[in-house]
C-alpha cells in the first residue's frame, strides 16, 4: 500500500488570533499547506487526507484544497465532537473544544488503507521530514515499528513568545523511549527553557534535544491502538476535565511504547522550523520562504 499524508487542519489557532491555516504566507497568496503538500509530493506521497471542521469545508476548497487536489489524490475527514463511540454520547455539556490530535487521526481511518503520516496544516516544516517519512513508510518493515521525524529544539523556537514541544529521549538504537510535553518553551535558541508554574521559574533544555513537531510515521495498526486507547481517555481522563480534556497522540504512543507492544525509530532532520503560532511570526516565516524560493528551492507558483 503507498504512504498517505494526513495533514491536521481543524485547530483554531487562538494564539494567532484567526483561522491560520488560511493565512497567505507569499505574494503568491499561498498558505503553509500548499508548501506542505508540495513537498509531500515531491517526497513521493500521492494521497493527501485533510482533517478539518465540517464547516469550514466551502472555505477550505475554495481557499487551498481545490488547487491541491488537481495535483493529487485529496480527501476530507471532519473531526465532529460526536465521533465518538455511542456509549460516551452525548457529548458533554459545555464541551466546544476539539477532542485533539489523536482524536483528529482516528477522523481519517476510513480514508487510511495502509501506512500513513501526520503533520499539522499550520507548521512549515521543510523537505527533509518528508522524504523520511515517505522512506521509511514505503519500505517492507514490521507493522508495529512507526517513526518520528524529529527536530532539534534549536530549529523550532520563535522570538515572539513560548512554544509547546514534545522532548524526545531515545536508546541506543535510536529507538523512541518517551515523548515528554512542554507546554510553554522560549528562546534564545542556544538555551531554551520551559516553565510549568507560568513563568515564575524557568528550566534549561538543551538546545540540540530532538523533538516532535507531530511528524509522525505510522503503520496502519497504530489506528488500532488509537481506538483501544481512546476508550481509556473517555473512562479515566475526561471526568476530571469534562471541557477541555484532550486526547493526544504522543500520549498514545507513550503508552504504546511503555506497555511494549510498538517501537518507534527516531529519524532526523536538520530543516529549520517557521510557523505562525503567532501573528508576529509571519515576517519571518515570509522572509524565510523568500530566501528558499530565490535559491530555487521553490518555484515562485507551487501549482502550474
Amino acid at each position: 500500500m503507498e504512504p498517505v499524508l494526513v495533514i491536521m487542519a481543524a485547530g483554531m489557532g487562538s494564539r494567532f488570533g484567526g483561522l491560520k491555516q488560511m493565512t497567505s504566507v507569499d505574494d503568491g497568496d499561498q498558505v503553509i499547506l500548499d508548501y506542505s503538500a508540495y513537498d509531500a509530493l515531491s517526497a513521493g506521497f500521492q494521497k493527501i487526507v485533510c482533517v478539518i471542521k465540517r464547516e469550514m469545508e466551502a472555505d477550505f476548497r475554495a481557499r487551498v484544497g481545490d488547487r491541491i487536489g488537481a495535483n493529487c489524490e485529496l480527501c476530507y475527514a471532519f473531526q465532529e465532537l460526536t465521533d465518538l463511540p455511542e456509549a460516551y454520547l452525548p457529548v458533554p455539556a459545555g464541551r466546544k473544544k476539539p477532542w485533539g490530535t489523536a482524536h483528529a487521526v482516528r477522523a481519517a481511518r476510513r480514508e487510511i488503507d495502509g501506512p500513513f503520516a501526520v503533520i499539522n496544516a499550520d507548521d512549515f516544516y521543510g523537505r527533509g521530514a518528508f522524504r523520511a517519512l515517505y522512506d521509511f513508510l514505503a519500505s517492507e518493515g514490521d507493522e508495529h515499528t512507526h517513526c518520528l521525524a524529529a527536530y532539534k529544539l534549536r530549529n523550532t523556537l520563535t522570538e515572539n513568545g513560548t512554544v509547546a514541544r514534545g522532548i524526545c529521549t531515545a536508546d541506543d538504537r535510536g529507538h523512541l523511549l518517551t515523548v515528554t510535553e512542554r507546554t510553554a518553551i522560549r528562546g534564545p535558541a542556544d538555551a531554551p527553557a520551559y516553565t510549568e508554574d507560568g513563568g515564575a521559574t524557568w528550566t534549561a533544555l538543551d538546545p540540540d534535544a530532538p523533538v516532535s513537531l507531530n511528524t509522525w510515521g505510522f503503520r496502519r495498526s497504530f489506528l488500532e491502538a488509537i481506538e483501544a486507547r481512546l476508550t481509556d481517555f473517555l473512562e479515566r481522563d475526561l471526568p476530571q476535565n469534562p471541557e477541555k480534556a484532550e486526547f493526544f497522540l504522543p500520549g498514545v504512543v507513550n503508552d504504546c511504547l511503555r506497555a511494549g507492544t510498538d517501537r518507534v525509530a527516531l529519524l532526523h532532520t536538520e530543516d529549520v522550523w517557521h510557523g505562525v503560532t503567532y501573528r508576529e511570526d509571519l515576517p519571518a516565516l515570509r522572509a524565510a520562504l523568500e530566501e528558499l524560493r530565490a535559491a530555487g528551492v521553490y518555484p515562485r507558483k507551487l501549482w502550474a
